[in-house]
């Protein structure tokens, strides 16, 4: 997780170097395929793509709501457990006391 500090474009460059050669890799040879051996077949039409995209999209946007709505249930029983352990530990200390011991302990 990033926190406060700033990078510059020089260190996220170096650091994705390796990625950035990968992909400009994997990217340059099917459109040299199509561009220099004239592979006419390999275009796609936009209409799926995009009907695919919109898709994920919904699909992406309604399992980050379920996974938000079960992390704030999971922080809401958490902090009553919390809560209830505070109220136990409050009473324990309260309920015990030196009136009825056989033999007093110091403190408080």
């Amino acid at each position: 997780m990033h926190a406060g500090r700033n990078y510059t474009l020089k260190e996220v460059v170096t650091w994705t170097r390796r990625d950035i050669i990968k992909l400009l890799i994997i990217a340059a040879i099917p459109t040299a395929f199509y561009e220099l051996l004239h592979w006419k077949w390999m275009t796609l039409p936009w209409l799926p793509i995009a009907l695919i995209g919109t898709a994920v999209a919904f699909l992406v946007g309604f399992k980050n709501n379920a996974t938000y709505d079960r992390l704030w249930e999971a922080r809401q029983i958490w902090g009553g457990i919390v809560n209830s352990s505070r109220t136990w530990g409050i009473m324990v200390k309260d309920f015990i006391t030196n009136k009825h011991a056989l033999s007093p302990l110091s403190g408080s």
